[in-house]
């Protein structure tokens, strides 16, 4: 009798062992199931809270992009229409720049610059009281032409010219002796033309701030010309693009236009009744009318802005130039 007792006393307390684990293991499964459907249904209601705030922030996101869509445009795209950057929100500035880039401080990046040239030490503000240079004098330079070359300079010595030769033949050094070639600007580059050098050199907007270019050939004879006394005939006569009469003693003229007419300051047309390529009151194109020898022009900054445009990146002798130049006049 007392083995039976003992076997069932264990027996009994196996079982009572066995309800308790199981007990455990319903709480906890319990336990279990009620964070999750507790946490399903906080995620639920997150999930709706989202969906019906999406209509909302897509209704602001497409405010904020059809403000800025005409007001914000990308680096690098072309000049703006008249008045579209006045109208620029504080809003949009900072919201349509590419992703990755930052403003910069307003007027810290300037829309044209200049040829003039700053000193090594020492402070490169302007001094106010000097007469800045307001006109341009662009040569393409040999060597074998440096005495015309340096004639045609002395006329433009004074402080309202900028002078730049463009060397192709890759002398420089042997102008080194001139008085002014310290203040002048080089550019060399063997075996090149005078329109390849002022199509990559004379951007219009780094020479934005010189009323007149000349941009010159290296054998011009000036033994009767004065710039400034040219200049004051351009600007009252109001021309775009002009050239300096040639004296037919002197020179070889091409086209009878660009001869020289006594008792007259400007001529603008000419007349040849005879031979062949008449020129007369109707005739209404080059070489007749509105005709500049691509040798000696010279350019106002609002008509070098177009012609510069015109130029091709491979021209090289600019023949037929002269025969659109006056669509930008």
């Amino acid at each position: 009798f007392s083995t039976n007792y003992s076997y069932f006393n264990a027996s009994a307390a196996s079982d009572s062992k066995n309800r308790s684990c199981l007990c455990s293991l319903l709480i906890l499964a319990s336990l279990i199931c009620g964070a999750y459907f507790i946490g399903a249904a906080f995620t639920e209601k997150e999930y709706k809270e989202r969906l019906t705030r999406w209509p909302l922030m897509s209704s602001a996101r497409n405010n904020k992009t059809n403000i800025c869509q005409n007001q914000c445009w990308p680096l690098g795209t072309a000049a703006l229409p008249k008045g579209i950057v006045a109208n620029k929100t504080n809003k949009c500035q900072n919201q349509c720049w590419p992703l990755g880039t930052a403003a910069l401080p307003k007027g810290i990046v300037a829309k044209t610059s200049n040829l003039e040239m700053q000193p090594l030490w020492g402070s490169t503000v302007k001094n106010k009281s000097s007469k800045s240079s307001k006109s341009l004098l662009a040569i393409a330079a040999g060597i074998k032409q440096k005495e015309v070359v340096n004639q045609i300079v002395k006329k433009f010595s004074s402080s309202d010219f900028v002078v730049m030769l463009f060397h192709y033949d890759g002398h420089m050094d042997e102008w080194r002796d001139l008085a002014w070639s310290d203040r002048a600007i080089h550019v060399s580059a063997v075996n090149q033309t005078k329109w390849w050098f002022a199509k990559r050199f004379l951007h219009p907007d780094i020479v934005a701030e010189y009323d007149y270019i000349f941009l010159w050939d290296e054998d011009l004879g000036v033994e009767n010309f004065d710039p400034k006394r040219y200049l004051s005939i351009v600007r009252d006569e109001g021309l775009e693009i002009s050239q300096p009469a040639l004296d037919p003693a002197k020179s070889v003229v091409y086209h009878q236009i660009t001869a020289r007419l006594r008792g007259s300051r400007v001529h603008r047309r000419i007349y040849k009744l005879k031979g062949k390529g008449r020129c007369d009151n109707h005739s209404s194109s080059p070489p007749c009318v509105g005709w500049v020898e691509i040798m000696a022009p010279v350019f106002s900054r609002a008509a070098w802005r177009c012609v510069w445009y015109m130029i091709q990146n491979d021209l090289i002798h600019a023949w037929g130039l002269d025969m659109l130049l006056g669509y930008c006049s």
